[in-house]
């Protein structure tokens, strides 16, 4: 048994040997396995990226603006809520108090203006026949004006109460998610106190804002595209693997910033499928132009050298060549030539590794 397996693995060499000696007669190495394909033409986008972050459209504390025991809290932590919606009660029974006392001044203040008036008409017809000394009705036409004069602070008093009272109510100063409470019902909160958490946070986020950064020697392509209109945003995650939404630019920043060399561009994005939230970090492209019927190629078929990119072209003879091509964009799947090739090139696809100039290729038949 064991003789006849030494005899077969002798014989398996021997064929080896037979078939390499073969392949060297017939003039060289083995052919190289490839793939081969055509340029292409197609319409390219020509996208800018940058690391951007994302930010509510609006964002707000809610504090009080009079002092008092929070009553009550009429939302739920998460919820959508809409501009002018009541969020939170405030004790109103002091301020309500105020504005009957300063209602209940007013109406002394008038009634004494009344009894005013009328002594300044008897004194005045007294004094036009000389019954009554003329200071007695410069006293009575000064306590009438005093009179008046308390009135219109009376009033300014009436609406300050009802200010007072109206900010027990707090609303939601825009459509916003309310965030988690700050403050429990049953607290004593302060307007002037800034310390203090607040009631609760609202963010807008519909629509979203996004703000990233591009190199400053983007800044006259990016102003180009904006002089047409408003150039179109795609956002994904900081990995590239789920697009997130598209919006478009809103402006771009009025400086530099000189430590970086990048300036700031700031994006409005609808946001309604709730993708985009406020403190994420996201990858943004700016559409700014796109190149009509360019001539393409894959970018895996792109080679690197120290003489500069190339691509492998094969021969009718089964063989290949190197041929230098100039690339004017490639965004990782598609390379945009410039120069170096025609409609009608042959390019190697796969299997450049195993590839130097005049090297022999088989493809499989198309």
């Amino acid at each position: 048994m064991l003789t006849s397996r030494l005899c077969l693995a002798a014989m398996a060499g021997l064929l080896g040997l037979l078939h390499g000696h073969d392949a060297l007669a017939q003039g060289g190495p083995a052919a190289v396995p490839v793939t081969l394909g055509k340029p292409t033409h197609m319409d390219v986008p020509v996208l800018l990226s940058g690391l951007g972050l994302v930010a509510a459209s609006n964002a707000v504390v809610i504090r009080p603006r009079v002092d008092g025991t929070l009553d009550k809290v009429l939302f739920t932590e998460g919820d959508e809520v809409k501009a002018g919606q009541l969020i939170a009660v405030i004790d109103q029974r002091p301020y309500a108090a105020q504005l009957n006392q300063a209602l209940a001044k007013k109406a002394a203040d008038e009634a004494s203006l009344v009894n005013a008036r009328l002594s300044l008409g008897r004194s005045s017809e007294l004094a036009r026949n000389q019954f009554q000394t003329q200071a007695t009705v410069d006293a009575n036409t000064s306590q009438v004006a005093q009179l008046v004069a308390n009135i219109k602070g009376d009033d300014a008093s009436i609406e300050a109460a009802r200010l007072n009272l109206e900010f027990c109510q707090v609303r939601a100063p825009f459509d916003g998610r309310v965030g988690l409470r700050l403050t429990d019902p049953g607290n004593f909160i302060r307007a002037a106190d800034n310390t203090a958490l607040g009631i609760v946070n609202i963010s807008q986020i519909h629509p979203i804002s996004v703000t990233f950064t591009l190199p400053q020697d983007s800044l006259a392509t990016i102003s180009a595209a904006m002089s047409k209109g408003h150039p179109t945003v795609y956002t994904s995650t900081g990995d590239d693997k789920q697009e997130l939404g598209q919006g478009e630019v809103l402006t771009i920043d009025n400086t530099i910033d000189t430590t970086t060399g990048t300036i700031k561009v700031k994006a409005t994005f609808a946001n309604k499928d709730n993708k985009l939230w406020p403190g994420q970090f996201i990858n943004a492209r700016v559409l700014v132009d796109t190149r009509r019927n360019a001539l393409t190629v894959p970018s895996a078929a792109v080679q690197h050298s120290q003489a500069g990119l190339f691509v492998f072209t094969a021969k009718p003879d089964q063989t290949v060549q190197v041929t230098p091509i100039e690339v004017i964009q490639d965004n990782g799947t598609v390379a945009v030539v410039g120069k170096g090739l025609t409609d009608d090139s042959n390019l190697v696809l796969t299997g450049q590794s195993r590839l130097s100039n005049g090297a022999r290729i088989v493809a499989p038949a198309s």
